[in-house]
């Protein structure tokens, strides 16, 4: 059956694309010594500031298993720290460190040079961005600040 065939599946060019894309960016973090992963954490720190560890993963929709080795990597590296909440000691804050400040500096040029590296004009990239918006508003993922 056609319908069958792996690349008659929605699924599969997402998946394709997502580790090809992830793959990309491993040059351009390897200098800032973060991963993928961590660069997500990253990004969702350098927008909001001083935030709970359980919001990072409601953001990043990942589980703590997942996110606590990516923190706790963070933090050897000196890009961030956490401490308890002092108005709720059960909560974790999760908070840049001046290095981890400075290194939004650094990786500001990240997303402009991934464009580059995936042969992306400026109409395209807004083509992908606007699209890729729309499913995840459909999949009900906007409405978090996980996309814009």
């Amino acid at each position: 059956m056609e319908v069958l065939h792996v690349s008659n599946q929605l699924c599969f060019p997402f998946y394709a694309i997502s580790k090809e894309i992830t793959k990309r960016y491993r040059p351009l973090l390897e200098p800032l010594h973060l991963t993928y992963p961590q660069y997500l954490v990253m990004l969702v720190l350098w927008e909001t500031d001083q935030l709970a560890l359980k919001e990072i993963g409601k953001r990043l929709r990942l589980d703590s298993g997942t996110l606590t080795p990516l923190i706790n990597k963070l933090i050897s590296t000196g890009y961030i720290e956490k401490a308890r909440n002092p108005a709720d000691e059960r909560q974790l804050i999760v908070q840049l460190t001046p290095a981890g400040r400075l290194l939004e500096e650094k990786a500001a040029s990240i997303p402009e040079q991934l464009v580059e590296l995936l042969g992306l004009t400026e109409a395209e990239y807004m083509t992908y961005q606007k699209l890729l918006t729309e499913m995840s508003v459909k999949l009900g993922l906007v409405g978090d600040k996980t996309c814009k």
